[in-house]
């Protein structure tokens, strides 16, 4: 038996980085609308939530086919509130009325690249591993890598991290990864027991640079708009 897959869309109000961002039209459809794209092209999605603090947030997402049965307390939905306490309590309120997950998608609207194949090679690692979670990663640029990175010191420039002191070329840096936001997937229990949406045993999606766009400022909205165009 295939196990029950909710995805939590989280898609607060506020936002300091891109005001309005959640119901701001990008290349003229709103962020709400390519996530649905994927979770329908994925098949394999038993459920999707949208949670919100917005009722116009949350009627554009009705209006889209999300499920919106609550809106989120506003403790939940301020600049500091974490995400793990965000997808607990949606997690919380969809089991209260009778239906229980076995895997947890989360799909961050600020990801408008993402596709239905993201979502499916993400729950494929789950099926296939014994692993917590996976979690889309791109490779980090080798300039920029933490063995690469400096800081000041009484007015000095030295090595982050000390082995930096030691490596001078690009070749012999260690490969390193950051989170893109495109999908976690955890297990049901890992977040409700553990409070976690790692687990011990988090296993990277390692996606192109290509395949991955993060919404955090303006200036990745006017690139996302050009990417959407071409």
């Amino acid at each position: 038996m295939s196990p029950a897959v909710l995805g939590v869309v989280p898609a607060r109000g506020g936002s300091k980085g891109i005001p309005g961002k959640n119901l701001r039209p990008l290349a003229g459809r709103p962020l709400l609308a390519y996530v649905m794209d994927a979770v329908r092209d994925s098949r394999c999605v038993d459920r999707l939530v949208l949670t919100t603090d917005s009722p116009e947030i949350a009627e554009l997402g009705r209006r889209l086919g999300y499920e919106v049965p609550f809106l989120r307390p506003t403790e939940l939905a301020t600049d500091e509130a974490a995400m793990q306490p965000t997808v607990e309590h949606a997690v919380a309120q969809i089991e209260a009325k009778g239906w229980r997950p076995d895997i947890v998608v989360v799909l961050q609207p600020t990801a408008p690249l993402r596709r239905g194949e993201h979502i499916r090679l993400a729950l494929d690692i789950l099926e296939r591993t014994a692993a917590s979670s996976a979690v889309s990663v791109t490779e980090i640029p080798k300039h920029y890598a933490p063995q690469y990175a400096m800081r000041i010191d009484d007015g000095r420039l030295i090595p982050y991290l000390p082995e930096g002191r030691h490596i001078a070329r690009r070749q012999d840096v260690e490969s390193a990864f950051s989170r893109d936001g495109t999908v976690y997937a955890v297990r049901r229990d890992v977040l409700m027991r553990e409070h976690d949406l790692y687990g011990s045993d988090c296993c990277p999606l390692i996606l192109d640079a290509s395949e991955s766009l993060n919404l955090d400022a303006p200036a990745d909205w006017t690139a996302a708009e050009a990417r959407l165009a071409s």
